[in-house]
């Protein structure tokens, strides 16, 4: 594939507005907590990774379904201003807005609980109407904020083509197993695997036994992502830990996202998987220096980064940008 080509990337999947605050640590049950400072911004998971992949320079179509009040209003405006393509975004009324509180510690990680509102009415029929935006992607990518119906649909069009279809499985849920043998990336972080599988995750081993149980069911990849440790990329024939980035982290939040987005881009400019791997860690690694989830960096931040990044041997040889 042509690396001078701007890949053309559909995500499908949820649009939140997310209030946020920030506080020292969590409350216990029953606790009252005096918090720091609080704001709003634009969230979700499928909205987050289209913001990724859109700053990062590939066309974003992203099919999300909002509601007809003021949230889906922010929801609405961040989009276009992000570059994102609106024409696909559903608006219902009677209905509100996706909304995520979520409370972020002095260590930079959160807690979040999700009212999905609208983003659960996202149906076939919104998908079907929206098939040539599927049809036309280099790459689909989606997560588990929206029907588990839709996402089938969804992953059976993209099928028709073999396009490529990388799942978040957030939050996790149990997958048919008819659906897990056509996804072709997983990328699940330990906690979701954990879920998936049933397995008890303690060492690396283990994570390994739960990965080939997906992988005997199908998946042609999985990526298991481990935070500070990296991620690991499992095929039928390959096991191995791709190093993180070390930074300062501010907020985790979204980091999953910025993840998946960046493993897309890659993907989608015809990168081969370790080094996409690799691209999508200084993707998620520079997204959680600010806060906020949709604080994912563009493409010239990110080879400014590479450029200063002291690497070792092996992080040259996973390098993707001059």
């Amino acid at each position: 594939m042509n690396h001078e080509r701007i890949p053309v990337i559909t995500v499908v999947g949820s649009s939140n507005v997310d209030l946020v605050v920030k506080t020292s640590h969590y409350p216990s049950s029953g606790e009252t907590v005096i918090g720091d400072k609080f704001f709003i911004c634009p969230g979700g998971k499928g909205a987050n990774q289209a913001v990724v992949v859109s700053r990062l320079g590939a066309k974003v179509n992203f099919i999300s379904c909002i509601g007809d009040d003021f949230f889906g209003d922010i929801i609405l405006n961040n989009l276009k201003k992000e570059k994102i393509e609106t024409k696909t975004i559903i608006r219902k009324s009677k209905v509100s807005s996706g909304i995520a509180l979520i409370i972020v510690d002095k260590k930079g990680e959160n807690s979040i609980v999700v009212s999905p509102g609208a983003n659960y009415r996202l149906n076939k029929k919104d998908i079907e109407k929206n098939k040539k935006y599927i049809l036309s992607a280099d790459v689909i990518v989606l997560q588990l904020e929206i029907p588990m119906s839709t996402v089938q649909y969804t992953i059976k069009i993209a099928k028709e083509k073999n396009i490529p279809v990388i799942l978040n499985p957030a939050p996790a849920r149990k997958i048919p197993d008819g659906l897990l043998k056509k996804i072709d990336i997983l990328t699940p972080n330990q906690n979701e695997l954990k879920r998936l599988t049933g397995k008890n995750l303690e060492s690396i081993e283990s994570v390994k036994k739960a990965s080939y149980k997906l992988i005997d069911k199908g998946i042609k990849a999985i990526i298991v992502t481990l935070g500070e440790k990296g991620a690991l990329l499992v095929t039928k024939d390959l096991f191995e830990l791709v190093p993180s980035i070390k930074v300062k982290v501010i907020d985790t939040t979204g980091a999953g996202d910025a993840f998946t987005g960046g493993l897309s881009f890659a993907l989608a400019k015809g990168i081969d998987l370790k080094k996409a791997v690799y691209f999508a860690n200084i993707v998620a690694a520079l997204s959680v220096r600010k806060i906020g989830a949709q604080s994912s960096p563009t493409i010239s931040k990110v080879k400014k980064f590479l450029k200063n990044l002291k690497l070792t041997q092996e992080e040259k040889t996973n390098k993707i940008f001059s």
